[in-house]
């Protein structure tokens, strides 16, 4: 299998004149490879801040491949799980970094998933006010979505996200072979941001998708490839038209987010995964979307039928009580409502979705309860 690089293009940074632009490499047996990149780069000491779940196998692959090219390497382990992007972990980090006597030339390299990815930057954005960061996600939620863009940002009681920076990579290095080790239901669970890049911007590569759900399912490394690729590409087209989600371009990321959001937040971090919760929240988008009158039920019978082939939620699982009153209050504290009033992206067909304004509590509440 080949290595993919795709480039995504920043501009430079005033008045430093430094080139934020970086590369997300797609292919497998890439783990050994970091150290060469961040020795490329003028990195001569790295911090490994991994999950515990992988500890010992994919972030040690990391430590051997930078003490193998001269870099001298310490790791930190977070727990796993979403509790994780916490203040309190990030104060801790915060400490051992400075224990450790980090100085502005130590990169942070993130090996992990999302919430290690998010924490890991948000903590490189911040120690010393700005360290070098790598991304080496290890799911495919990471790889295809939250490795990419430089969104950072940690959790509070009141919703996802509310804390972060914007802290764009040194790189990605995305391994196709770490996917191969996940449990099963956090395998599943990425492939929700799969199918948001096929509903919000590529009718063909939804299509795709439907005719290879076996492959996918199956593990096939040319199929995910190729998946985990052309989703990277998309986000990264998205991100160089709109770094920071000042035109809005940006937003149709959030596809089924501001839905999602609410339920991780109202059933607890943790007892849905961002993933599940992401393919409820585009099932509940979908709705809303057809009740306002911009979309058929072929629509959502095809998103449906792609979600649940996948093996994902199109509702909350039962024994998940989540009234609407409480989901609608914390969607009210959603980054993307102003002014209270609450904003959705919506499709207007397969491939194409809109940020709406202005739409009514009842037909939000009817979309999350039908």
């Amino acid at each position: 299998m080949t290595v993919a690089t795709i480039r995504v293009h920043l501009p430079t940074s005033a008045p430093s004149a430094i080139d934020r632009s970086y590369d997300i490499t797609v292919g497998r047996g890439l783990l050994p490879t970091v150290g060469a990149a961040v020795k490329a780069a003028g990195g001569r000491r790295a911090v490994v801040i991994t999950d515990a779940a992988i500890a010992a196998t994919h972030a040690a692959a990391v430590e051997i491949g930078l003490r193998s090219a001269g870099i001298e390497a310490t790791a930190l382990i977070v727990r796993s799980g979403e509790g994780s992007k916490s203040i309190t972990e990030a104060g801790r980090l915060w400490d051992a970094l400075a224990e450790h006597a980090v100085d502005r030339r130590t990169h942070v390299i993130a090996v992990g998933g999302g919430v290690v990815g998010d924490l890991a930057g948000f903590v490189a954005a911040t120690f010393g006010r700005g360290l070098a960061c790598w991304q080496v996600p290890t799911t495919v939620v990471a790889q295809v979505d939250s490795a990419i863009g430089g969104k950072t940002g940690i959790n509070l009681t009141a919703g996802k996200n509310l804390v972060g920076a914007f802290w764009q990579p040194h790189g990605v290095i995305a391994d196709i072979d770490t996917l191969a080790t996940l449990p099963a239901r956090e395998f599943v669970s990425g492939f929700a941001e799969v199918v948001k890049y096929g509903m919000i911007l590529d009718a063909a590569f939804f299509s795709w998708l439907e005719d290879n759900v076996g492959p996918l399912m199956a593990r096939d490394p040319a199929a995910l490839a190729h998946a985990v690729e052309r989703s990277a590409a998309l986000k990264a087209g998205v991100v160089e038209q709109d770094e920071r989600e000042l035109t809005g371009l940006r937003a149709v990321l959030n596809y089924g987010h501001t839905f999602a959001h609410a339920y991780e937040t109202a059933a607890g971090y943790g007892t849905l995964l961002h993933g599940e919760a992401v393919a409820i929240g585009m099932a509940r988008a979908a709705r809303l979307a057809r009740d306002l009158g911009r979309v058929s039920d072929d629509l959502i019978a095809r998103q449906d039928q792609l979600l649940l082939g996948l093996g994902l939620p199109v509702e909350p699982p039962p024994g998940v009580d989540l009234p609407a009153e409480a989901l609608l209050e914390v969607m009210a504290r959603d980054k993307k409502a102003v002014g209270g009033e609450l904003r959705f992206v919506l499709p207007a067909r397969i491939g194409h979705v809109e940020l709406v304004e202005g739409v009514s509590t009842l037909l939000v509440r009817r979309a999350l309860v039908g």
